[in-house]
């Protein structure tokens, strides 16, 4: 026993000082899932486990998008898979904190700070959310929150609430986002009739709709860019 722990404890150690000198980029997909749940399983050879993730789940990011119950379906304990399911929240929160607390709250083309802000937002979400963003007539964010959330296919959307937060923070533009779990940024035929509907109904309280953002994949595609969404916006 103590033969083994001490075997783990050398490796281990090596890996850690590797991460500190070299950094991550000279580590393979396996190694820094093996490094990562050092500290979610004490005492025991994670290269294996790492492995078995990945060829379960078929990527790297996979084995972090996995649901809970199909982590440790792997073999791996409960506190393991919990701190798998934390890093793509935390790079999340990371990247929003990092890159957005110094930037100017206005959101337009001419700031390009737009899907700087959507992207990250979306980072691990594997059901589908949207997000709303509400701009005063100087550009600058009033409100941002998600206001509906769904499964992999789809959600529903409560264009009423969309309203009242719109009046209720005396918005005179919205930005909406959604992401699709599925990676496409096309917008479906949902999609389209949601977007007309939220449209009429802000026009109706003197509020424009200003775009509706699609993100798959980490790609952020508008969807005034779309052929059958374009003309929603036009």
């Amino acid at each position: 026993m103590s033969e083994n722990k001490g075997l783990h404890d050398g490796h281990r150690n090596r890996v850690r000082e590797r991460f500190v000198k070299e950094g991550i980029d000279s580590f393979f997909d396996h190694q820094v899932i093996e490094f990562l749940l050092f500290y979610g399983i004490p005492r025991k050879d994670t290269n294996d486990i790492a492995h078995n993730l990945l060829n379960k789940f078929g990527s790297f990011s996979g084995v972090f998008d996995a649901p809970l119950e199909a982590l440790q379906e792997c073999g791996i304990s409960y506190n393991a898979a919990v701190l798998l399911k934390l890093m793509p929240a935390v790079c999340a929160r990371y990247y929003q904190d990092k890159y957005q607390q110094s930037e100017k709250d206005e959101l337009n083309e001419e700031h390009g700070t737009i899907e700087d802000f959507i992207l990250p937002r979306f980072i691990g979400k594997n059901e589908e959310q949207l997000l709303m963003v509400a701009l005063d007539s100087k550009g600058k964010r009033v409100f941002c929150d998600v206001v509906s959330r769904g499964t992999k296919t789809g959600s529903d959307v409560n264009i009423t609430k969309i309203v009242q937060l719109s009046v209720q923070h005396k918005a005179s533009g919205v930005i909406l986002a959604h992401n699709h779990p599925s990676g496409s940024t096309m917008p479906s035929l949902q999609d389209i009739k949601m977007t007309e509907n939220v449209k009429q109904a802000l026009e109706a309280v003197k509020i424009l709709l200003i775009e509706h953002y699609i993100v798959g994949d980490m790609v952020c595609v508008p969807m005034s860019k779309n052929k059958k969404g374009k003309k929603i916006f036009d």
